[in-house]
Parts: C-alpha cells; sequence; structure tokens
C-alpha cells in the first residue's frame, strides 16, 4: 500500500495555487521593478531596462518542484533538488522564496510587497544575482550554467548518503551533451544498500535555443527503450491539461517514490540477490514556456524554441507587448496567491514542507554543515626513510605510497571517503586501496573478474566527466574524496573543474554556506614520462587551468618526491573549499628529502636545496639559480647541478625547489606569495634564474610578473614536443634536460670559470650521443637510466680536468630560509593558518597578471654563441 494517498482536490488546488505563485514570480523577476503585485496597470516604468532571463524551462521546474514538495509533506523524505537546465534559476528562486528560506538567508528579500519588488529587482540585475541556480540560490548544489553535470552531480550527492533522494531534471537540450549521457551509468554503481537514490525526470519541451532537441523528437519506444538500456524503469507523463497533468504527475511521483523504497528495503532488509534494480526515472513531456503567452506578434511561442528566454521583448516601448504581459501574469489569479500586503496566502504556504524538510533550506544541500573531519592515519607512518648518505640513490613510485595511505584512510572512514578514478587506480599505483575495498560494480560479476563487487567504495569509470562529478556531488554534501587521473584526459573534464571553482568562489563570500571539503585532484602519468603512450597522453594543461583561478580557491602543488606527496597529501585532505591540484608521476623516480625535511619544505612551500648547490650556505651570492618544479625536471635540475659542480667547482650554483606554485605569485595575487624579502632572498634580485618547470614554460613568466627583474627568469618546460619515445628523450624534445640547463647555466651566469666553453661543447656533444643511442639501442644511455645524486656527473671530471668536488648530500639544511645565513627555519605546525598560507578561511585575491612576452634571452643558444675560454665575470 503507497504511503502517499491519491491527490484529492483540495491538495490539487494547493499544488496548482503553489505552482502559479511560482511562475508568477518568475515572470516578475524576468519583467518588473517596480509594481510588483499590479495594484495599478503596468507603465514603462515597472518594466526594466534589459530583460534578461529564461522562461522556457522555468515553469516546467516549478511544476516538478511543487509536486516534490506535496510528496515530501506526506513522507518526510530528505530530498534535494538538482535542476540541470540551471538557466531555469528563477524558478528555483520563487520556490526558496514561496518556503520561506530565502528571506530567512537574505532578511531583506522579506515576503511581502517590498520584498516582492527587491526579489524582482535583484534578478540578473547589477549587485544582484545571478540569472541561474548559482550559489546564492538556497538548496542549490548545482548551478546548471554549463549543461551535463546533472545527474553526475546527482549521484555524487547520493553516494553514501542512504536516506537522501536527489530529484534530478535533465532537459532534453542538456540530454544531448556527452557528459549527460555518461551520467545515466550512475545506477550502475548505486550501492541500495549503503546509497540514497536519484529520481531522474527527463523534461521533454521540445526544444532548446532555436530549434528541436533530438530527444523530443524521438519516438516513444526509442526512448523507452534506450532508457530501459541504461537499466531504468521509465514512467511517462505527456500533456498539458492542468488537472489531468497535476494528477497523472502526483501518481508518477508516489509511483516512483514507492519503488525506490521497496528496493532499498529488500537490500536492506537482508533478502537483495544483489543484482542491480531497475531503478525508477520519469519522462515528462510538456511544453517549453508553458503557461506563457501563446501567440506573440503572429508567431507561436509556447511550445517552441521561441519561447525559451525572454517570450515577451520590448516591453518598455511596446505597449501591446506590456499589455500582454500584465494579461499573462494576471492570468496566475494574483489574489488567490498573495495578500494585499504580498504574504503568500495560506493556500500557497499549505504545499510548503516544514523545517529542513524544504528543499531549499536542505542540510545537504548545504553540506559544510553535516561535514565531519576525516580520521587521518599519521602520514608520517607510510614515510620513505630517505638520510644524507642515501639521497636519490634509489628510485620508488611515489604514488604508490599515496595509495598506502589512502587504502588507512578508506578503513578509518568507511562511509566518508572515496577514491573517483577513470579505471586507472591501478596503473596510477594507488591499488594499494584494493586491499580492503573492491572496484563499486553493480552489473553482473563472472570468475575473471578481480575487485569487483556491489560493496565496493572505490569508484572507477571510464568518464572523467562522470569522476569529476561524483566527487563535486560528494564534497559539495560534505563527504571527502579525490579524483586521479592521467594528465592530458584532465582536460577531459577540465571545465568542471573551471564550473567547480566558480562556486567555491561565490561561496566564499556566502557566510551561509558552510566550508566543504576541497575538491582534491591528482594529475599522474604526466607529459614527461607517458613517453610510452605518446603525443596524445602529454599535456599539462589543466596546471595552467587552474594557475589563472582566483586565490581565494586555487592551489597547485608539485611535490618532488613520496614524502613531499604524503605531506601534501595530508594537508589537502584537511582542507577545505578549495581546488587542490596535485601534480604527481607514478614511474619510479629518485627520493630526495627524509620526511622531517619534507614537512619542513612543503609547510614553506619552497626553498633552496644546500646539498644540492654550491654557493655555500647563503653568505654569498649565487653566480647562477638553477630552480625547479616538478618531479620529473627537478631530477635534471639536480643533475645539471651536479655536472656544474664537477665541472666546475668555482661556479657558484643554488638550486631552489618549489612544491607550492603558488609561492611564486605576489602576495596581492595569491595568499600563498612569497614576501618580497623571501623572493628576494631565495632567487636574488639580479642573478639569472633558469627555471626548469612541469608545465608550459609561459606559466612562470606568468608568475613572476611584477618580480624585480623578471626578465632574467628563463623558463624551459614542456614546449609540445612529444611523441613515443624514451623518458629522457621527452626532456630533450623539450630542452629541459641537464645538458641545456647546464649550457643555459653558463650562457646566464655572473661568472664563467675556466674549462665553460669546453663544457657547454661537451653538452652538445652528449645530446648528440644520445639522439645516435637511443635510434640503435632503444633505450636511454646508461649513465641517464642508473643515475644517483654523487655520481661523478657521466665522467665530466676526467673529461675536463677539473678538480674533483666531493659530493655533500648531506650539506646544509634541505629547505633552508633564504638569506638566514645557514640558519634552519623552524618547521610549522602542518595544517595551521601560519604554515600553509592562512589555508583555513584566508583572504587575497588574485589579480589576472598577464604572462610576460618571452624573454631575449629565451631565445635557444647557439653552439657556444658568445663563451670564452677565459675566465672572468659576464658584463650585464
Amino acid at each position: 500500500m503507497s504511503s502517499v494517498p491519491s491527490l484529492s482536490i483540495d491538495e490539487m488546488h494547493q499544488v496548482d495555487a503553489w505552482w502559479r505563485a511560482c511562475n508568477y514570480l518568475v515572470a516578475g523577476q524576468i519583467y518588473l521593478q517596480e509594481n510588483p503585485l499590479l495594484k495599478r496597470p503596468l507603465t514603462p516604468e515597472d518594466i526594466k531596462p534589459r530583460l534578461l532571463g529564461h522562461w522556457g524551462t522555468s515553469a516546467g521546474l516549478g511544476f516538478i518542484y511543487a509536486h516534490l514538495n506535496r510528496l515530501i509533506r506526506h513522507t518526510g523524505q530528505d530530498m534535494i533538488y538538482i535542476a540541470g537546465p540551471g538557466h531555469g534559476g528563477p524558478a528555483l528562486v520563487a520556490a526558496g522564496y514561496l518556503e520561506g528560506t530565502y528571506t530567512e538567508i537574505y532578511p531583506r528579500v522579506t515576503r511581502d510587497e517590498e520584498g516582492m519588488r527587491r526579489l524582482f529587482r535583484q534578478f540578473s540585475t547589477p549587485g544582484g544575482i545571478p540569472s541561474h541556480a548559482s550559489v546564492t540560490t538556497p538548496g542549490s548544489i548545482h548551478e546548471g550554467g554549463e549543461l551535463g553535470y546533472a545527474l553526475s552531480h546527482g549521484f555524487g550527492a547520493v553516494f553514501d548518503n542512504p536516506d537522501l533522494i536527489a530529484a534530478t531534471v535533465v532537459g532534453d537540450g542538456e540530454a544531448e551533451t556527452g557528459p549527460a549521457e555518461g551520467g545515466w551509468k550512475g545506477i550502475s554503481f548505486l550501492n541500495p544498500v549503503t546509497d540514497g537514490a536519484v529520481l531522474p525526470i527527463l523534461h521533454l519541451n521540445g526544444a532548446k535555443i532555436s530549434g528541436p532537441t533530438v530527444q523530443a523528437r524521438k519516438e516513444p519506444v526509442e526512448l523507452q527503450e534506450l532508457y530501459e538500456g541504461h537499466g531504468y524503469e521509465v514512467v511517462w507523463v505527456e500533456g498539458s491539461d492542468l488537472p489531468w497533468m497535476h494528477a497523472r504527475f502526483a501518481d508518477a511521483l508516489t509511483y516512483c517514490y514507492d519503488r525506490i523504497k521497496e528496493i532499498q528495503a529488500e537490500a536492506r532488509g537482508g533478502s537483495w540477490d544483489g543484482e542491480m534494480p531497475a531503478w525508477p526515472m520519469i519522462i515528462l513531456r510538456s511544453p517549453k514556456g508553458w503557461t506563457g503567452p501563446r501567440i506573440v506578434d503572429g508567431n507561436q511561442v509556447e511550445g517552441t524554441w521561441r519561447a525559451h528566454q525572454v517570450p515577451l521583448a520590448g516591453v518598455k516601448t511596446n505597449a501591446a507587448h506590456r499589455e500582454q504581459l500584465e494579461d499573462w501574469m494576471r492570468s496566475y489569479r494574483i489574489d488567490e496567491l498573495f495578500g494585499p500586503d504580498g504574504t503568500p496566502t495560506e493556500l500557497v504556504r499549505a504545499n510548503n514542507p516544514e523545517g529542513t524538510k524544504r528543499m531549499s533550506a536542505s542540510p545537504y544541500a548545504n553540506g559544510g554543515v553535516l561535514s565531519q573531519e576525516l580520521d587521518l592515519p599519521d602520514f608520517h607512518d607510510y614515510a620513505v626513510d630517505v638520510t644524507p648518505g642515501t639521497r636519490a640513490t634509489e628510485r620508488l613510485e611515489s604514488t604508490r605510497k599515496l595509495g598506502e595511505y589512502m587504502r588507512d584512510i578508506y578503513t578509518r572512514n568507511p562511509t566518508n571517503f572515496r577514491l573517483f578514478c577513470p579505471d586507472e587506480t591501478n596503473s596510477n599505483r594507488l591499488g594499494a586501496v584494493f586491499e580492503v575495498s573492491d572496484r563499486t560494480f553493480m552489473e553482473p560479476t563472472d570468475m575473471l573478474d578481480v575487485k569487483l563487487s556491489n560493496t565496493g567504495r572505490v569508484m572507477e569509470v571510464l568518464s572523467e566527466h562522470n569522476c569529476h562529478g561524483w566527487l563535486d556531488g560528494y564534497t559539495l554534501t560534505g563527504r571527502h574524496g579525490m579524483f586521479a587521473t592521467y594528465e592530458a584526459f584532465a582536460m577531459v573534464s577540465a571545465s568542471m573543474t573551471m564550473q567547480q571553482a566558480k562556486w567555491l568562489e561565490g561561496a566564499y563570500n556566502l557566510e551561509w554556506r558552510a566550508k566543504v571539503p576541497s575538491t582534491n585532484i591528482l594529475l599522474s602519468s604526466t607529459c614527461w614520462r607517458n613517453d610510452h603512450n605518446g603525443f596524445s597522453h602529454q599535456s599539462p594543461e589543466l596546471l595552467s587551468l587552474v594557475l589563472n583561478m582566483r586565490g581565494t580557491v586555487s592551489r597547485i602543488y608539485l611535490p618532488p618526491d613520496a614524502n613531499c606527496l604524503l605531506d601534501i597529501a595530508d594537508h589537502c585532505f584537511k582542507s577545505r573549499s578549495y581546488v587542490n591540484l596535485i601534480v604527481q608521476d607514478k614511474q619510479p623516480q629518485p627520493q630526495w628529502l627524509s620526511m622531517p625535511e619534507a614537512v619542513e619544505h612543503c609547510t614553506r612551500g619552497y626553498g633552496i636545496w644546500d646539498w644540492a648547490g654550491t654557493d655555500g650556505l647563503g653568505d654569498t651570492k649565487p653566480d647562477i639559480v638553477i630552480a625547479c618544479a616538478g618531479d620529473v625536471v627537478t631530477m635534471e635540475a639536480i643533475a645539471a647541478a651536479e655536472i656544474l659542480k664537477v665541472a666546475l667547482p668555482e661556479l657558484k650554483v643554488r638550486v631552489v625547489n618549489v612544491v607550492d606554485l603558488m609561492s611564486l605569485y605576489r602576495p596581492k595575487d595569491h595568499p600563498h606569495g612569497m614576501s618580497v624579502k623571501d623572493f628576494s632572498d631565495t632567487f636574488t634580485d639580479d642573478v639569472d634564474v633558469i627555471f626548469a618547470f612541469h608545465g608550459y614554460p609561459g606559466a612562470i613568466h606568468q608568475l613572476v610578473h611584477g618580480r624585480p627583474d623578471a626578465d632574467r627568469f628563463r623558463a624551459r618546460g614542456f614546449r609540445e614536443q612529444g611523441t613515443t619515445t624514451t623518458p629522457f628523450d621527452m626532456v630533450v624534445r623539450n630542452k629541459v634536460d641537464r645538458y641545456h640547463l647546464v649550457m643555459d647555466a653558463i650562457n646566464n651566469a655572473h661568472y664563467r670559470p675556466e674549462g665553460s666553453h669546453e663544457l657547454y661543447q661537451w653538452c652538445e656533444s652528449q645530446l648528440v650521443r644520445h639522439s645516435e643511442y637511443i635510434v640503435e639501442n632503444l633505450q636511454d644511455m646508461p649513465e641517464i637510466r642508473d643515475w644517483q645524486l654523487g655520481d661523478d656527473a657521466s665522467g665530466t671530471v676526467t673529461q675536463f680536468g677539473g678538480k674533483q668536488v666531493a659530493p655533500r648530500p648531506g650539506a646544509g639544511t634541505v629547505a633552508r630560509r633564504a638569506g638566514g645565513k645557514g640558519t634552519v627555519a623552524k618547521a610549522q605546525a602542518a595544517d595551521t593558518p601560519a604554515a600553509r598560507g592562512a589555508d583555513v578561511g584566508d583572504t587575497g585575491k588574485q589579480a589576472q597578471p598577464g604572462a610576460d612576452a618571452p624573454s631575449k634571452k629565451d631565445a635557444d643558444v647557439k653552439k657556444g654563441t658568445d663563451l670564452k675560454k677565459d675566465t672572468g665575470p659576464k658584463k650585464k
């Protein structure tokens, strides 16, 4: 027996009145700036000078919302509303206003005539609110401006939220997008025991901006078979006759709700056979612009693409259109909806749920209020043992250590943490999580499947859109996670990253929006080590994208080894309301720092590595600075410094490693930016800097814009020179290898010791030897493959007869405070605001510094041009 009675006449009047009030408020938001209750005929002065908004989908969104309210009133169900066509934002704003939530959050927008006037005036106007279901909209976790993500957000919201239903409206225009088509597969990962439910409502209103939609023109049987093929039980509601449509849609919602509860009760009662349930969905076919103007200037509007945005144009100057607008708005019978003072009538209020059962007031839609901190294991327990004598003497897969760390996060947080990865968990060396959890999968399995079950909690689906959207929905409702993907293919969902950042940035300025767990993204299988897959797998573009986000939300970390990665991951999992981008390759790599050293280094975000350079402990000024950011290029920078240390021992070389990329910005551009003094102490004010960078070189020029003599920074990084080749050939092709770095250092140093010319020529010969060797032997040269810190720099000492300098792998501190004359900086607490650039609730607005024009020094060095064998300072 159903828990919801059939729609009575009285209830139908309540639902219909609520919907009419919602439609009235939508029209008012689009058109009116005065006279909100139409107490007098409309005049030009009542009409906004700019008519903005989308009427076409709003009536359908309000219709669905009105009936969901009735369902909630009868059942007490916790429910959130996700409007895929978020351009129908005025309908959600109107809903929150009718439910009273809007006034509770924004007290100036009172539920009376003056409050309604403010509601209308603020919509899509300067100093007001956006036109979509944006972060300012109570009850929304999905703006819907960029179409396609409604389903993935809905499923992400209900994972590990067993009591929640996400009513998710998918517009038929949105249904044409790739992410939306992938989103339907969410039920293949939805566990009826531990998860809530998504109720998809495909809204076929027939048209998008200027033409028909594909789905609306399909035969019903084709749509039926399509969605049944995805695993859904399809329930149809079609028409425009309102008494019939109210009754039919109420019955459809009741049926779907009862089916959801039956599925969950069976699964949670122990009688589930493990097969994927046929979850219900609704296909609602109703006219676009329903209840709006039918004919305008002889053209049909209702039910066509003409209703998409503003169905009546030029209302301020066109008296006939203004009269038609007034007739349209009065058709909702205003006196039944609002009292003389503008307060919603009892007939309307009767359809509102109470308290937090109101969808506009659901705590699930303000997930920070429900969020609990992760129970994190001590990341020090996973440390790689590194000492000054063993520094970079063996290579390990750094992300494998992260996998071990996340394995134990899974164990300690069985309902509050998930890893989302497009079929690459093992590939990215995170497979330790499978020691405690299978992959989630509700489809049939067979004996050949490995770590795959309907009780698994590792989310693998070959869709970056689903992975990203699931993480977004999961974190916005208060839980924690990470999206791990191949670096190049992060661009598939890069627009989602940008949209999530915009949401978090908007929430930053809203006191009522509680901070949510950060969006943590791990980029592995990076451009430098996808040598086996080729050019299509080689792109660091997402790094550049995040670099341009505002400093209130953006963080980029490039840990050089496993211990730094563990410290950074621990910090990111504790942080709130950021987009944390971590770039770390999966291949074996040198391990540079002990755990105490790594904590000190990552706490600051950058540091001078005394043991790698030859400039002493800060008592003397270096002749050249070699800086690096990124794991692979760090190895090349250190190897270059080793060659210079052995071949040109008189040259004072400073090595700087940057792990927090945003620290290069000025403080006014990013809250993590180095102070003027720290930047000067680290890079000096006038010594040339050779910067080996993981991403595109232009990013470094952007970051150091406005710093002293920024033109002295010579950046080398990925230059879109990729193919299927050897690992070392990738850095050679992009001229960020050790030999090119040595040549850059010689060409730009303040002082050129004896032997500089010969070393330059030797580097050129090594590059020739390399190109010949890999073609003949199909692998890198032995001194490259087997390089370790402290090696005899590939024979350079013998080659040049230079004075050999004993390696100093343990000399000095690892991340000495620049200019501290050997003073060891005290490591701050790992996750305090002071230690992390005020990461918890910090302020600061990032400017948009443009990338500097390429330096004149960026021209490739020609065969030792302007090098002389004699020594002496270089003239500036």
